[in-house]
């Protein structure tokens, strides 16, 4: 638990700087805790996505198209 008082002055006034202070959308800068942030995803984690994507939704159609003709 804290059992510090409430910020002095300066810390308040510092405080509310930074919370009032609007966020930079077009020139983000990373945490420094975050070093996920800081590098782009992989390539080939952007290509493969689309093709899975893909083979399963055919899959799924199949089993649909396959279901139905079954009955």
């Amino acid at each position: 638990m804290d059992t510090r008082e409430s910020q002095n002055p300066e810390e308040e006034l510092e405080h509310l700087k930074e919370v009032m202070e609007p966020e930079d959308f077009k020139h983000p800068e990373p945490d420094e805790e975050q070093p996920e942030a800081k590098k782009p995803p992989p390539r080939s984690m952007q290509r493969l996505l689309p093709i899975v994507i893909v083979v399963l939704g055919l899959l799924v159609a199949a089993m649909l198209i396959y279901s139905g003709s079954a009955q």
